[in-house]
């Protein structure tokens, strides 16, 4: 637009702009809009240095802009969220391990208020040649992580450990609790805790990970955001930053499916007082 007005100056910009089928304003847009774009890149760049994995849809919702506008200017400037894909981590003793007898009690269940259903899983981080285990509860209304646990070891005290914390964090009990197959969750002492609890066990179908994606969803994200572990030097610091990931997750990263974070969407459910 601004080569054609440039060609030829005599003629009047409303006129060039009638014949060419055009707005006026047009001809100052194309002018202005590369340093609208060097804004908008400005404001892209420092919603990542707080939120390294938010894609053009996050960003878009945090600066409250046009989703295809923040893509454009992304693809222009060449900004890429960071990205790591997640490993589902499997033991090798469940691979022929049979069927459990507990059935997808929430496959077509969408809980809408909290502490009806949690979902529950374990994932490992590989931290200076050894593993640590990370044992995760999460509430699948507010998608809040509320039970969490470490250790060295893969085994049933793990996920016990988490469902416990979750249970002394929220002071209630959920009304399911849903995990996979893993023989951590399939254990005497696990479904006899849950028992005693009076809570409805579900499970995923063998080998089908999809039924409980919205674990598999934190996980990857909990990954890209904690980035590399080596970088920590001692355990200890890793430990740290696991339990600030998670808070950084629940508190300050904004969820899609409920358009706020965990903690604010909680939040809401909570009795106005008198």
């Amino acid at each position: 637009m601004q080569t054609v007005a440039h060609n030829y100056p005599e003629v009047n910009k409303s006129e060039l702009a009638r014949k060419l089928g055009v707005s006026r304003s047009m001809f100052y847009y194309v002018h202005k809009q590369p340093a609208i774009d060097e804004e908008v890149k400005r404001q892209i760049e420092s919603v990542l240095t707080d939120h390294k994995a938010y894609g053009h849809k996050r960003i878009a919702g945090e600066l409250k802009l046009n989703k295809k506008r923040i893509l454009r200017v992304m693809k222009k400037f060449g900004i890429k969220p960071y990205r790591r894909r997640a490993r589902k981590f499997i033991k090798k003793d469940d691979l022929n391990k049979p069927a459990t007898s507990f059935k997808n009690e929430i496959e077509k269940f969408c809980p809408i208020i909290p502490n009806i259903v949690w979902v529950t899983d374990f994932t490992y981080l590989k931290y200076q040649g050894k593993f640590i285990y990370l044992a995760v509860v999460m509430d699948l209304c507010t998608r809040e992580i509320i039970g969490i646990n470490i250790s060295r070891y893969h085994n049933k005290q793990l996920v016990l450990g988490a469902f416990i914390d979750a249970l002394n964090k929220t002071g209630t009990i959920p009304e399911y609790i849903h995990s996979d197959q893993g023989s951590e969750y399939d254990s005497i002492e696990f479904v006899n805790f849950i028992k005693s609890k009076n809570i409805i066990m579900s499970m995923s179908r063998k080998s089908s990970p999809w039924e409980n994606g919205f674990q598999e969803s934190f996980f990857s994200t909990f990954k890209l955001e904690i980035g590399y572990l080596n970088r920590f030097e001692e355990i200890g610091e890793l430990i740290e930053n696991i339990y600030s990931t998670i808070y950084y997750y629940n508190n300050k990263r904004k969820h899609t499916s409920i358009k706020t974070t965990p903690v604010n969407f909680r939040n809401r459910f909570k009795k106005p007082l008198h």
